[in-house]
């Protein structure tokens, strides 16, 4: 057999093609292998927000827009202040990773970017298709999502959907201190929708109308909602939008780990890197990539063993009953917030708690819904 073009193909130069191709950068193990990176979009732009909280300094700090340790819940019947620490949650803008990665991989010598799309992976010959040319590796990082995730009959989906303003006001109405995590004062109708407020000074914000919902909506819907938000509560009537964000991320069951074989790993939202029930991807890339890094290294398969099979089930049960149920949203997400801690809430999320924590964490979320959503996904 030939020798192939490079030893690793990473397909997607996104948050996770860029994340995982760093700690390779990083790590002596993997000197002298040459790998490329092949993306069809320059990533020039900011075209996301990305938030997640954790303990200390993180590797990214150095990158952060802005950080928070105090923030707040609000639903139509409660003010919840949440005192985040020993955490801190932190806000980092896609084209300062970008950038700034990409200036690393380009530096070392190993690491080569590739415009081009990539269309199919052939294991056998070790080929990766491109509209341009093809290109052979021992090994491919498939950062692309299965056509078939959206029309599975197994799978449970939930979109989350959003468009966010970056505002500037001409009087000081934000507490710079403080974020608002989630806020469903106005929401669309039997809904699962909020606003989620990123203040970056007093006169600064990021305001984002947020749906977790089974279905889409249209630009003209979130803006209605975005006015109203900020005039019926911030009360501003003149205010400048600097910047735009629109998204959607997938928060579902699909079994997108399964896709991963010998000779291709699938990574980010394709390896179901999305946590399920919450969306938050950054950080829990982070994590899957250290597991990957640490298989490799043992000789075992890289998508060995990354995933935590209760905390699957218990992603899959909530996101079940979100989708029957979505008008509940306000009321579960309120029981969420009130009844729990946000220390043992994140550690929930971040798949830390032991069996007990997490039974009382669900008890405080009960409605029959979850009986029916236990049954169906058992």
């Amino acid at each position: 057999m030939l020798t192939p073009d490079y030893y690793y193909v990473i397909v997607g130069g996104g948050m996770a093609g860029l994340q995982l191709a760093s700690r390779i950068n990083n790590d002596i193990f993997f000197r002298g292998k040459k790998i490329a990176i092949i993306e069809p979009d320059d990533k020039s732009i900011n075209d996301k927000t990305w938030c997640f909280w954790e303990k200390g300094a993180g590797a990214w700090d150095h990158l952060t827009t802005k950080t928070w340790q105090k923030g707040k819940f609000i639903s139509s019947e409660i003010n919840k202040d949440l005192d985040l620490a020993p955490y801190t949650y932190k806000m980092l803008r896609s084209l300062d990773f970008y950038e700034h990665v990409k200036s690393d991989l380009e530096a070392s010598g190993d690491i080569v970017f590739i415009k081009d799309e990539i269309t199919a992976i052939d294991p056998v010959t070790r080929t990766a298709k491109g509209k341009e040319q093809d290109y052979t590796a021992t090994h491919f990082f498939d950062s692309r999502p299965p056509k078939d995730y959206k029309k599975s009959e197994n799978a449970t989906l939930i979109y989350q959907h959003f468009k966010g303003w970056y505002i500037k006001t001409e009087e000081d109405i934000f507490d710079p201190e403080s974020f608002t995590m989630m806020d469903y004062r106005i929401n669309y109708k039997d809904s699962a929708s909020f606003t989620y407020v990123l203040p970056l000074s007093a006169n600064e914000a990021l305001v984002e109308f947020t749906f977790f919902t089974p279905f889409l909506t249209n630009e003209k819907t979130y803006d209605k909602y975005l006015n109203r938000y900020i005039r019926e509560i911030l009360k501003v009537t003149s205010f400048e939008i600097i910047e735009e964000e629109i998204g959607m991320i997938p928060m579902t069951d699909y079994p997108f780990h399964e896709k991963s074989t010998g000779k291709i790993t699938k990574i980010g939202t394709a390896g179901g890197w999305v946590k399920a029930s919450s969306g938050y991807s950054f950080k829990n890339t982070e994590r899957k990539i250290d597991l990957l890094i640490q298989n490799i290294k043992s000789g075992r398969r890289p998508s060995k063993e990354l995933f935590n099979k209760k905390f699957q089930k218990y992603d899959s049960i909530f996101l079940e009953v979100l989708s029957n149920r979505n008008d509940l949203g306000e009321s579960l997400f309120t029981k969420f917030y009130t009844r729990n801690s946000i220390q043992d809430i994140f550690r929930f999320l971040d798949e830390e708690t032991s069996f007990s924590e997490d039974i009382k964490i669900m008890l405080s979320l009960y409605h029959p819904e979850f009986l029916k959503a236990f049954f169906k996904k058992l």
